[in-house]
């Protein structure tokens, strides 16, 4: 009897050992370590990052640089939110001297968005190692893609250590980006959900001439990472990028809600437990709203009454493989929320607000058509054919089957 569980325990652990193998996605910085840093021996290196910045054993990169035999480590430079990742959305981040390395690490959410020529004085190669969320509006990818300008005006290669999309690498949704709403919440005309992981971008955005000025680009490619694995499926442990992504389904809620949440009125529950996942609005009925929303049947996303102080709507549960367009959910909120209170919520804003919707929508458009009355299906329905055409551009850039 134990002869045979123990027969039956190694067959188990043989079938098991494939499934186990397939899920360790090794990161850009994990090859990178695997080869002991020969792309970077010799170098001078600047590093982008922030806490999101670890290899798979949570190590992080800008100590394993700081450490690696004939690398020399010089500089830091850090995005939005800043190295720790605490600083909130659209805070202003200063400069300061990081505590484990003893660098200086240049903030790049400050007085400039792009490295200038005095913070690259001595820097033989520009790595960037940061984890994006794989929406359009997230600024990780503006900071990407001024720094390879930067890298580019100074003759400095620029390297991506690549990392997975936690949406997966097959899902496109959403508007297009018109060239006069182009800004740091969107400065590359890609859909609002690419699919894409940075390097593939960095790759894009070079071979499109999107940048000002062209550089010498390399990207170190992950293994193990195929386009249909959402995080949960990498085996990786999350990391928190900002304040109010702090969960590995985060982005999903995000891409949901965050396109609608500047607008006046709304509450998609920032800085509470549950950011992005809450849709409300002042006044809603969250009984006519989550009827309303169930009846639409959005494939792999339920939603549930709440109610917080004068606010009405309904929180989400989303499937990291829900079928729905999960960025059209917005448009759809904002068409019952209108329909609830007899009001444009999008003409009711102004200011910065309003502003800052239509950057990350990508136009003005869609305020013109609340105005006339235009459905969310054919508002959703004019964003296909500009998926579809990208769908079929970004293949020669692609990395990963």
């Amino acid at each position: 009897m134990r002869a045979r569980l123990s027969s039956l325990f190694f067959l188990l652990l043989f079938l098991t050992l494939p499934m186990l193998a397939q899920a360790r996605v090794e990161l850009g910085i994990d090859v990178l370590q695997d080869d002991d840093y020969s792309l970077l021996r010799g170098k001078r290196v600047g590093l982008i990052t922030n806490q999101t910045g670890v290899n798979s054993d949570g190590v992080k990169t800008r100590l394993l640089l700081r450490r690696a035999s004939g690398v020399k480590l010089v500089a830091l430079f850090t995005p939005e939110h800043g190295l720790d990742g605490t600083e909130r959305a659209g805070r202003y981040v200063s400069s300061r001297k990081d505590r484990l390395t003893g660098l200086t690490a240049y903030s790049l959410y400050g007085p400039t968005r792009k490295p200038t020529p005095e913070m690259l004085r001595g820097i033989d190669v520009l790595v960037y190692d940061l984890q994006d969320i794989g929406c359009r509006s997230y600024t990780y990818i503006s900071t990407m893609v001024k720094c390879m300008e930067a890298a580019g005006e100074q003759n400095i290669k620029f390297v991506v250590l690549d990392r997975p999309n936690p949406l997966g690498g097959e899902r496109i949704e959403g508007p297009p980006m018109d060239p006069k709403w182009v800004s740091f919440v969107g400065q590359i005309p890609v859909p609002y959900v690419h699919g894409m992981t940075a390097g593939e971008l960095a790759r894009m955005t070079l071979s499109q001439g999107w940048l000002t000025h062209t550089c010498d680009l390399s990207v170190v490619r992950m293994r193990g990472w195929n386009r249909d694995m959402t995080w949960p499926e990498t085996g990786l442990r999350w990391v928190q990028t900002s304040p109010n992504v702090p969960r590995s389904m985060s982005p999903f809620y995000y891409v949901a809600t965050g396109l609608i949440g500047e607008l006046a009125g709304l509450e998609v529950g920032c800085d509470g437990p549950y950011p992005f996942e809450i849709i409300a609005a002042k006044n809603a009925s969250p009984e006519r709203f989550t009827e309303r929303m169930l009846s639409q049947h959005f494939p792999g996303v339920t939603f549930s009454e709440t109610q917080m102080g004068g606010f009405g709507g309904a929180r989400l549960r989303i499937d990291p493989h829900a079928e729905a367009n999960l960025t059209a959910l917005n448009v759809y909120f904002l068409d019952e929320f209108n329909r609830q209170l007899g009001n444009n919520l999008i003409s009711r804003s102004r200011g910065d607000h309003l502003e800052m919707f239509y950057k990350c929508y990508g136009s003005s458009t869609i305020g013109e058509m609340a105005v006339r009355g235009v459905s969310p299906e054919r508002i959703v329905a004019g964003w296909r054919s500009f998926d579809e055409r990208f769908a079929s551009a970004r293949r020669p850039y692609l990395l990963y089957p």
